[in-house]
């Protein structure tokens, strides 16, 4: 699809149901994510909900949230802002098929998080800060982040988690 084509779909779009299509066929490593199995071989499914889309607004997920092993976040005229500090994980990976196209997305990620980016950026940025040293452990929990920017950008951050306030 030409680009022009894809944008003037994209500012038609009404639902997130007319955006898929358009953002199926954008390129991505790896292969598609299994399930990840909770305890007794089970798979969760009850999880914050479908993709996380901002269109000509925002979105934004903190504290204790439900992260997906497969996440989709799409910008467009728009931004999101996700923090993984305090968010309760699947499993040790996963993957965040982040699409920005005239937006912004800020990713914070706490110290012991491995980042690996494999997107593309056309007019836009992509912007990683380096491992930590706590991210460098063969147990250290694993983000892989895939999709494009498009006139847009995507910055994720290594961040300490909150202290807690102490009672009394």
């Amino acid at each position: 699809m030409e680009h022009a084509e894809r944008l003037d779909s994209i500012y038609a779009a009404k639902t997130h149901a007319d955006l898929v299509p358009l953002l199926e066929d954008l390129p991505a490593t790896s292969g598609s994510a299994a399930p990840v199995p909770v305890s007794g071989g089970a798979v969760e499914h009850a999880y914050h909900g479908g993709p996380i889309v901002a269109i000509f607004g925002g979105a934004t997920r903190k504290g204790r949230w439900r992260v997906p092993p497969l996440s989709t976040v799409v910008t467009v005229f728009g931004g999101a802002d996700l923090d993984l500090r305090e968010a309760i994980l699947p499993g040790r990976e996963i993957i965040f098929r982040a699409v920005s196209v005239f937006g912004g997305m800020s990713i914070t990620v706490p110290p012991e998080m491995r980042v690996v980016d494999s997107g593309v950026a056309i007019f836009g940025g992509r912007d990683v800060s380096h491992e930590s040293p706590e991210s460098e452990g063969a147990d250290a929990p694993l983000l892989r982040l895939q999709g494009a920017c498009v006139f847009g950008g995507i910055s994720v951050r290594h961040k300490q988690r909150k202290q807690r306030k102490s009672k009394g």
